[in-house]
């Protein structure tokens, strides 16, 4: 980008430690678009013999005439490296002109950049950003490093690299060599835009490298229990209490539609009186900090108060003895087989049979489910609304009946 103005003046500055008789240093002022930067000659000269008009040295003694061809030299530099960042198609800036005279490398590179704002990131943690959201901004930035290393030999990039073949070929290492599903690629790949996007606002890049690149993700069957089988679940007497225990946290979040992350932190003082008189859940979401409220279910409620007295919820004040993400997950596939449900059963499910057999299923309007689940707007719950196939064919037959009765 070509600044719109550019001056060079040569002028004379007092010495910090200055005493009378003592000679004036002398700078050379670079200014372009109004914005000045001094550099020091590391050369001396007297105020009397010195034309402020000219900026030289007055006089014919050959002292004179060596300080203004030095002074002729240093400002022609200055045009050099002025016409050699044009050249690069670099920012001309006072301060661009000057680290290139310098020999100062400004320029900007990925990782470091992906460094300092996931470092800041990590600052606003838990009051702007959540761990969650921190954790995926480090495994892509990890990925990028890991990148950038199988495909450039290097250890960074500059910033400059950034464009549709990095982008595509990010993609295919995240596919091929990190064998991420497609849907996963493209979450890697939206949080590292936001990196992209930020250079890109900082003009350290002239155009957005994802501009042609489409980041659609592909629709997938979520999975969820159907009434039956969520019957064979409630019902089991399990021969451990660890599996009666996850069955139940699962229920609760089977009915509630909380994530794992919110039954983990879901304090006993979050379960409130509502307007109406009946016990809901008032909390927040982990994964993106926005409202939930929820009434409560029979069927979560009784699950609440079985474990009201609970040694581990009395100690930390929370309503259910929930274990790590890990264990519950490697626990409910032992339940599935127990029961004999021929899914792949992990927490996150519960959250998906919450949307969809408990709720919309059943009439709940989308409205609703949608405030409940904390999502922040319709179209995050609507894929849930797609894949009811059931209730599809349950408001036809009630269309149906309609009809008839009226012929």
């Amino acid at each position: 980008m070509l600044e719109r103005s550019f001056s060079i003046l040569t002028h004379l500055k007092k010495p910090k430690f200055y005493k009378d008789g003592d000679p004036y240093q002398v700078y050379l002022r670079i200014t372009v678009d109004g914005i000045p930067v001094e550099i020091s000659t590391k050369r001396t000269w007297d105020l009397a013999r010195w034309n402020k008009r000219s900026g030289r040295a007055s006089g014919t003694k050959e002292d004179a005439k060596s300080i203004n061809n030095f002074l002729e030299i240093m400002t022609n530099k200055v045009h050099d490296a002025r016409r050699c960042l044009i050249d690069l198609n670099k920012a001309v800036t006072a301060v661009s002109i000057k680290n290139y005279l310098m020999g100062v490398d400004d320029r900007k590179y990925i990782l470091r950049e992906f460094r300092a704002h996931n470092d800041q990131v990590k600052a606003l943690v838990p009051e702007e950003y959540s761990e969650g959201t921190l954790d995926l901004f480090e495994r892509t930035l990890l990925h990028t490093k890991n990148f950038i290393e199988w495909q450039y030999k290097a250890d960074d990039l500059d910033i400059r690299k950034l464009d549709y073949e990095f982008i595509s070929q990010f993609s295919f290492w995240l596919k091929s060599i990190r064998k991420c599903q497609h849907n996963t690629t493209i979450k890697y790949l939206t949080y590292f835009k936001k990196i992209v996007l930020l250079c890109v606002k900082r003009r350290w890049l002239p155009q957005d490298p994802f501009a042609e690149f489409s980041l659609a993700k592909k629709e997938n069957d979520r999975p969820f229990l159907t009434d039956g089988e969520l019957t064979k679940i409630s019902q089991k007497e399990f021969a451990t209490e660890r599996l009666a225990v996850v069955r139940d946290i699962f229920l609760f979040s089977c009915y509630t539609g909380l994530a794992y992350a919110d039954v983990l932190k879901l304090k006993r003082s979050e379960i409130v009186i509502g307007f109406d008189g009946e016990e809901w859940i008032d909390t927040s979401r982990q994964k993106t900090n926005s409202a939930s409220k929820i009434p409560l279910l029979p069927q979560a409620l009784s699950i609440v108060r079985k474990y009201a007295d609970h040694p581990l919820c009395q100690v930390k004040g929370t309503v259910l003895p929930i274990l790590s993400n890990q264990k519950m997950n490697a626990y409910l596939k032992e339940i599935a087989d127990v029961c004999g449900i021929r899914k792949s059963l992990s927490f996150h499910i519960a959250r998906h049979t919450f949307a969809t057999t408990v709720t919309l299923s059943k009439g709940v309007p989308i409205e609703s489910v949608s405030k409940m689940l904390g999502h922040k707007n319709l179209k995050q719950t609507q894929h849930y609304a797609r894949i009811l196939d059931i209730k599809v064919s349950s408001d036809m037959h009630l269309l149906k009946k309609r009809l008839q009765s009226g012929l």
